[in-house]
């Protein structure tokens, strides 16, 4: 499967082609096309052509029609996704099965159901005004925003591809899509679902290629775009921010992190640490997620720090970082650590399998200690397999460890009394604070970050409230 652009129900290679690489052996697996702004621009006038025409005219039940099929052809064509996951990506094989695919599946029948037979909101009221008094008939009916660009990153492409598209659509906007160059694999095969479903031409649009000076940049710049929805690092979403406030373009942002634990002395050890350890290693630390700061009551902090590294020194199954350049910045900041004085628990280095993964991004799952609170290893995103543990010593200072981050967008914290989790998980300047486990989702619940970590919130009614426009109709009786 070639990765390919799709503008107006049509495929094209259009645009100088770039290498794709795999993360797993280094070695060029294809090419991607860097779309040239001309296509941008034409799937744009697409997208606001679809909404003047037929997608602009289905009503909520057609649109959840299609949001169902696409998820049967998904469904149908469940191991292509799997593979192309896998290969764009390097992650080991179960997780995309049983995490990325699976999740984008229930994204699109999740919001099916969600819009299926929402209601309006209505009020009889008499209010007094400027026209004198009288009784009046007020209803409030949501529009589509128009055209709107999503852009998804390459940690979990189908996945939070899906987080924004499904409800995008259900709301009855047109997209432009443009996933990351390094996963542009699954972005495509989801295109040749929604051709395949017949969804009309325009309403859905995929073009690839980079960010600054590239497709990124042409399709954020658009006069046309109406609201922009990204999910990526900190960075880029201040860019994003500047192209934006040209056309005062609203936004929705799910950005980086640094994200706390906070493990009391009462917690359950053995769960602690086996939850320490999924929270900060799954998909090798490529999750915004993940945990990059630990910390531990000061009488358990030695046996947890034993506990920890030994189980990170014994992982095997874990996969590569998603490109050279990403492998050589988390190397970079492990030698960075170092430097600032931290002590090497476990990893700190590249691994070496003596096959052809030798040829691939990997580094080793890493457990410090020893850092200052402003050392650069604590305060900046790594966004890779790695975790600093430092002790704390009562529920003050680990509220303050933990709010002391330009980063707010998940936190975890492990304690058996019931009535600590809900007197510190509302003190944690965060998204989302999961109490004696990680990453338990429910996709009507609100999800996004504070700070730096994002603007908005995603998730069931959040996401339709923000893919649709309130406006209110006053009837005067």
């Amino acid at each position: 499967m070639k990765p390919a652009h799709y503008v107006n129900g049509a495929f094209s290679t259009a645009g100088p082609a770039f290498p794709l690489r795999s993360p797993i052996d280094g070695r060029q697996v294809g090419t991607v096309p860097e779309a040239p702004r001309a296509l941008v621009d034409e799937a744009v006038t697409a997208a606001r052509a679809a909404l003047d025409g037929p997608w602009g005219a289905t009503g909520v039940e057609e649109r959840c029609a299609f949001l169902r099929a696409i998820a049967d052809g998904i469904e149908a064509r469940f191991d292509e996704f799997v593979d192309a996951e896998v290969a764009d990506t390097g992650k080991p094989r179960e997780l995309a099965a049983t995490v990325d695919i699976p999740r984008a599946i229930g994204n699109f029948r999740a919001y099916a159901d969600l819009s299926y037979g929402r209601p309006d909101r209505a009020y009889n009221t008499r209010v007094p005004g400027w026209s004198g008094t009288g009784e009046a008939l007020n209803y409030t009916v949501r529009r589509p925003l128009g055209v709107v660009a999503v852009i998804s990153p390459w940690n979990l492409p189908l996945l939070l591809l899906t987080w924004k598209v499904a409800p995008a659509l259900a709301a009855g906007n047109a997209l432009v899509v443009k996933p990351s160059e390094e996963t542009p694999s699954t972005a495509t095969l989801l295109a040749e679902v929604i051709d395949a479903v017949r969804l009309p031409h325009g309403a859905f649009n995929l073009v690839h290629g980079h960010g600054t000076g590239a497709a990124g940049e042409f399709l954020t710049s658009n006069p046309g775009i109406d609201a922009i929805a990204f999910t990526g690092e900190s960075a880029t979403g201040s860019a994003i921010m500047r192209a934006a406030a040209q056309h005062v373009t609203p936004v929705s942002f799910e950005l980086g992190g640094k994200n706390p634990a906070l493990i009391f002395a009462d917690a359950d050890l053995d769960e602690a640490v086996e939850g320490t350890l999924r929270s900060s290693f799954t998909h090798s630390g490529q999750v915004c997620l993940c945990t990059e700061r630990v910390y531990v009551e000061r009488p358990i902090f030695d046996e947890f720090v034993r506990r920890l590294g030994e189980k990170a020194g014994q992982l095997k199954d874990y996969g590569p970082m998603i490109s050279a350049e990403h492998r050589d910045k988390v190397l970079s900041y492990y030698r960075l650590a170092v430097e600032e004085g931290a002590t090497v628990v476990a990893g700190g280095g590249a691994p070496s399998f003596g096959d052809e993964r030798d040829g691939g991004y990997y580094v080793e799952p890493t457990v410090l200690t020893g850092l200052a609170a402003d050392a650069r290893t604590v305060r900046e995103e790594v966004f890779g397999p790695i975790c600093h543990v430092a002790p704390f010593d009562d529920e003050a200072e680990a509220i303050r460890l933990a709010n002391d981050s330009p980063y707010g967008l998940a936190a975890t914290v492990w304690t058996s009394d019931l009535s600590r989790a809900h007197r510190v998980a509302p003190r944690i300047e965060a998204g989302i604070v999961w109490v004696n486990c990680w990453n338990l989702r429910d996709l009507r619940t609100p999800f996004g970050g504070v700070k730096a970590s994002g603007i908005g919130r995603e998730g069931g009614e959040y996401s339709l409230d923000f893919f649709s426009e309130p406006v209110n109709v006053c009837i005067k009786i």
